[in-house]
């Protein structure tokens, strides 16, 4: 496990990843910040509590939206992360070859 310090709306968070899921919390992290002005704007920016719930409401409603009109076939998004982990697996398979 590894702590990983995330910035969202203004404010650090350390949070624990299981190891080599880092990159992963940065990209989520990344995704939270393209949205943490308007919820900075719409809490008023009077807490951080506030904020977060604004932030998780925009995040709601994004996923609902996507529920409710799905991209026609597969995302890009989604077969990116795919070869990102055939990628992955395929390296441990050719370490293990070597050994």
């Amino acid at each position: 496990m590894a702590d990983v310090s995330l910035s969202i709306a203004g404010r650090s968070y350390s949070v624990a990843a299981r190891d080599g899921e880092e990159s992963h919390l940065r990209h989520l992290e990344t995704i939270l910040q393209k949205h943490a002005a308007t919820a900075l704007r719409a809490s008023g920016g009077l807490n951080a509590e506030r904020t977060l719930v604004y932030l998780a409401l925009i995040l709601a409603d994004l996923i609902d939206e996507g529920e409710r009109n799905p991209p026609a076939g597969v995302s890009p998004v989604l077969l990116d992360r795919v070869a990102d982990r055939l990628e992955a697996v395929a390296a441990l398979l050719e370490g293990n070859g070597e050994g």
